[in-house]
């Protein structure tokens, strides 16, 4: 079963979230504070990181940034409904998708089985634009001969738009097909991604060549 660590001060949070998981057959590792989350990490491997960002010592920021920068694992963020900063400061420390607190577990489990899907999805070829290579089959991305390390999320969103070169996705439909956010969801979640992986795959992200941002619409694959 996948491993979740969950990440929360709150420990009635965190003891009502971790049973609710147990429940849903996840395997659940808890931990109170950033340092003892940091070690969890490191020491279990899991699938997919709960992450509050209000933590005592090194905040929700900080340790997501670090685990970014180590791999791959999805971060799904846990944060208050009216703290927008704190949304825009998660998604581009690195979270995948986020939660907003108080969280109903039958939402967390949506979310983390969406989330886990994305880098499991079968795919059939492997193509070429330029120099950056997509294997849709073993689900890997090389640029210059070099594999990349990317998220489920930002892999996702990478095949979703090199499927069609050239076509022009809105966020929504982005949202629907990478996320599956089946409402009206929160653009920043794509804009914050795209951002993530521009500066995995392009040589110049401020003047993206493969993610092209087409305004007032939303994004496409640009023919190479």
């Amino acid at each position: 079963m996948p491993r979740v660590l969950l990440i929360e001060d709150d420990h009635a949070v965190r003891e009502g979230l971790q049973l609710a998981l147990r429940r849903q057959g996840y395997t659940v590792d808890a931990a109170a504070t950033g340092e003892l989350g940091l070690d969890a990490w490191r020491a279990q491997a899991p699938d997919i990181v709960v992450l509050d960002l209000m933590l005592p010592g090194i905040d929700g920021f900080e340790v997501c940034r670090r685990i970014r920068a180590g791999g791959e694992v999805p971060i799904i963020m846990l944060t208050a409904r009216s703290d927008d900063m704190d949304i825009v400061g998660g998604l581009e420390a690195g979270a995948d998708d986020y939660v907003v607190k108080p969280v109903q577990p039958r939402v967390l489990d949506a979310r983390i089985r969406a989330v886990l899907r994305r880098g499991s999805s079968e795919q059939t070829a492997k193509e070429r634009h330029g120099s950056l290579e997509i294997d849709r089959q073993a689900l890997v991305v090389a640029k210059d001969n070099r594999q990349v390390g990317l998220t489920p999320t930002e892999l996702r969103l990478l095949l979703e738009l090199s499927a069609s070169p050239g076509q022009v996705f809105s966020r929504q439909q982005l949202l629907q097909a990478v996320w599956e956010h089946d409402y009206l969801g929160d653009s920043r979640l794509v804009d914050a991604c795209v951002q993530r992986l521009r500066a995995k795959i392009e040589d110049r992200p401020a003047s993206p060549v493969y993610v092209q941002t087409v305004r007032g619409f939303g994004y496409r694959f640009g023919p190479v």
